[in-house]
C-alpha cells in the first residue's frame, strides 16, 4: 500500500490490497476501496462510497458527495461501483437522494473527464460515458451503452443496451437497445447502431434482423402499439424480444426516428 503523506485517510475507511492513494486526496470514514485501486491526487471519496477491484480514478474526481436535490434530507445512502472502472479527471458522482438508496456503476465502466452521474442513476456494465456528459437523476444506462460527449440524459429516461448516443444530443425519452441517436439533435433515433453491435460479435445474420425489427418500428405506417404485436408475431429471437420488452416497460415513451 501506497499513500502519499498529505493524503488524509479517516479512521473508519476500509482499503484493500496494494492500494495507491495520491497527494491531497481524501478519503472520509465510510469508504471501502477494493484491492489493487490507484487513486490519484485531489480527490474525494466520501462516506457511503463503495469501490471495486483494479479501479483507476484520476485527479479531481468526487465520488459520493450529496445529491442535487432539494428534497435530500440528509439521510444515509450510498454510491457502489463496480470493478475495474476508470474514472477521469473531474468526474462527479452523487449518492442516492433517499434513505437506503444509492446510485450503481456497474463492472469495466469508463467515465470520462468532467461527466456527472447524478444521484440514484444505474449505469450497466461496460458502458463509456464521454466527456462533459450529464445523466440526471434515476436515468438508466444499459450495458455497453456509449454515451458520447456533451451529452444530456433527462431525470428517469433510459439507454437500453448496446445503444449509442452521438455527441451533443440530448433525451428526454427512452433510446431503445441497439438504436443510435443522431447528434446535436433532442429525442432522435437515426438507425440501428451497427458498428458497436459489430464490435460486440453479433453476426451479420443478427444485425440484419435487428434493422429489420427497426423499419417496422419506425419506418412502417404502424403505431407503436401496432408494431409492436407485429415483431412479437413475425420474430422469435432474443434480441427483437428484448427490443419489444424494452419499449413496453417505457414510461416515458421512445425516441421517434429521423
Amino acid at each position: 500500500m501506497t499513500i502519499h503523506p498529505t493524503a488524509i485517510i479517516e479512521p473508519g475507511a476500509q482499503l484493500g490490497d496494494n492500494i495507491k492513494v495520491g497527494p491531497y486526496t481524501y478519503i472520509e470514514s465510510g469508504v471501502t476501496v477494493g484491492d489493487n485501486c490507484a487513486i490519484a491526487s485531489h480527490v474525494a471519496i466520501l462516506a457511503g462510497t463503495r469501490l471495486g477491484n483494479n479501479c483507476k480514478v484520476h485527479a479531481g474526481t468526487v465520488l459520493g458527495d450529496v445529491p442535487q436535490d432539494l428534497a435530500f434530507k440528509d439521510e444515509p445512502s450510498s454510491v457502489k461501483i463496480g470493478d475495474n472502472c476508470v474514472i477521469r479527471e473531474g468526474v462527479t458522482v452523487h449518492r442516492g437522494t433517499k434513505a437506503g438508496t444509492e446510485t450503481v456503476v456497474g463492472d469495466d465502466c469508463l467515465l470520462m473527464a468532467y461527466s456527472h452521474l447524478a444521484h440514484n442513476v444505474k449505469v450497466g456494465d461496460r458502458a463509456i460515458i464521454a466527456n462533459g456528459a450529464l445523466v440526471a437523476g434515476y436515468a438508466e444506462i444499459g450495458d455497453r451503452a456509449f454515451i458520447s460527449g456533451n451529452c444530456l440524459v433527462h431525470q428517469f429516461t433510459r439507454v437500453g443496451r448496446l445503444a449509442m448516443m452521438s455527441g451533443g444530443c440530448a433525451i428526454q425519452k427512452d433510446v431503445p437497445p441497439f438504436c443510435i441517436t443522431r447528434s446535436l439533435s433532442t429525442n432522435t433515433v437515426m438507425g440501428l447502431n451497427a458498428i458497436g453491435l459489430r464490435r460486440a460479435g453479433f453476426t451479420e445474420q443478427q444485425r440484419r434482423e435487428l434493422q429489420n425489427a427497426l423499419k417496422i418500428l419506425y419506418r412502417s405506417q404502424l403505431n407503436v402499439s401496432q408494431a409492436l404485436e407485429k415483431l412479437e408475431s413475425d420474430f422469435t429471437s432474443d434480441l427483437v424480444r428484448e427490443l419489444c420488452e424494452f419499449i413496453r416497460t417505457s414510461q416515458r415513451g421512445i425516441c421517434k426516428f429521423i
